[in-house]
């Protein structure tokens, strides 16, 4: 066999076989929104702090010098900076910020 019909005949397979994908694809019924996002909201509105948070980013500018702010700021770099402690128990019982 020739080499040329052997390459017309690969490129031929494949680009069937590319449609034939396409097709079963685009037939197939689209899935559900996972529940990622409405599991998040649910989680934000039952967390202290990150009510407290939004209560500071509201407040705007006078949240610099609020200190319920500046506790839940050092709880916030405290969770970030220390995943396996446990935020919430901590800022609920008003315990001031540590300064570094």
């Amino acid at each position: 066999m020739d080499s040329k019909l052997l390459a017309r005949i690969g490129a031929v397979i494949f680009v069937a076989i590319a449609i034939t994908m396409t097709a079963i694809e685009m037939s197939r019924a689209p899935e559900p929104p996972r529940a990622g996002p409405a599991a998040v909201a649910e989680t934000s509105a039952t967390d202290p702090l990150l009510i407290e948070l939004r209560r500071c980013q509201s407040i705007g500018a006078a949240g610099a010098s609020d200190p319920d702010c500046l506790r839940a700021w050092a709880e916030n770099r405290r969770r970030f900076l220390a995943p396996g402690a446990l935020p919430a128990a901590r800022i609920a019982d008003g315990a001031t910020p540590q300064e570094n």
